[in-house]
């Protein structure tokens, strides 16, 4: 395997803490903003999210130590008519810090293991809490195969991903998989994004998908959602959540072999954000009607 395909593989270890299996990913770095307005409602949803992997090589045997860091930033827009207060509630900040560690354990498999340490919340307050903090890990077995007919080969993930904000006291499943079947089209089945990918040429390229997206953060200053219908309730809002489901067409533009300019626009098949306790059951809905969706950014690739 040539030297760029070998280092693909240290670069799917590398995702994000809400949904880990972005470890599909082969970006290095990237620059995006995200943009959705919510229907019925004039609440709206920005972000703002950066992220830098540096693989550090071991040894020969292509061991590598690969510490990561990444920032976000949420601009939450709370125009509904509520019977509590929303001034907490519209900006959101994260910092992660991860490492991941892969070897190659035989021509066709690698192994992989992930760690890391996020910081999430409002920060309402001039220090941070217990519940600010959330904690993943993740182990991968990936199998690549050449395929000298394309630049890319075809690859399958398998493993198994935790987090502590899922809600689930055990590992979830992870499965990708990925093929090149043609020199204009290529194709991914897994969470969170399935797509098809024409190349009209080594410029320009468009895909639909089905993706996964989303937001958690903890609320420093925890509060009752319902103070006149319930005000002696002791389930309390703890911490805020957006899950998306969404689907549209996307477009690329490689700049030069590594870095390019990207956007999607599509529409969401789920929408749901809300107030959830310190259990991460739901206890308020928000917003939940389907919305129009459009992100773009640049990023630096290894493909």
């Amino acid at each position: 395997m040539n030297k760029p395909l070998n280092l693909v593989v240290v670069f799917l270890l590398l995702g994000f803490v809400t949904f880990p299996v972005m470890a599909q990913s082969t970006d290095l770095a990237r620059i995006e903003y995200t943009y959705f307005p919510q229907s019925d409602s004039d609440n709206s949803f920005r972000r703002f999210r950066t992220f830098v992997n540096f693989p550090i090589k071991l040894n020969e045997n292509d061991a590598y130590l690969i510490p990561g860091v990444e920032y976000r930033n949420v601009n939450f827009r709370y125009r509904n008519d509520e019977t509590f207060s929303t001034n907490n509630l519209d900006r959101f900040q994260s910092f992660t810090g991860k490492i991941g560690y892969t070897f190659k354990m035989n021509d066709l498999w690698r192994f992989g293991a992930e760690t890391g340490v996020k910081v999430a919340s409002n920060f309402t307050t001039d220090e941070l809490v217990k519940d600010d903090f959330i904690y993943t890990g993740s182990v991968y077995f990936i199998k690549i195969k050449e395929d000298p007919r394309y630049v890319e080969p075809w690859r399958l993930i398998l493993g198994l991903s935790y987090s502590t904000t899922t809600g689930f006291p055990f590992p979830l499943p992870v499965i990708n998989y990925y093929k090149r079947f043609d020199e204009k089209w290529s194709y991914a089945l897994g969470i969170p994004k399935t797509n098809l990918i024409h190349y009209l040429n080594e410029k320009h390229q468009v895909q639909g998908f089905v993706t996964l997206d989303g937001f958690f953060a903890n609320l420093q200053q925890n509060f009752n959602p319902y103070p006149q219908t319930n005000p002696g309730t002791n389930r309390l809002a703890e911490s805020m959540s957006m899950t998306i489901v969404l689907s549209g067409l996307g477009y690329q533009y490689n700049f030069t072999e590594h870095i390019s300019f990207y956007a999607y626009a599509g529409y969401t098949l789920i929408n749901d954000i809300r107030l959830r306790d310190k259990d991460r059951e739901d206890l308020y809905t928000i917003d939940e009607n389907n919305t129009f969706y459009a992100r773009s950014g640049l990023k630096f690739s290894i493909l």
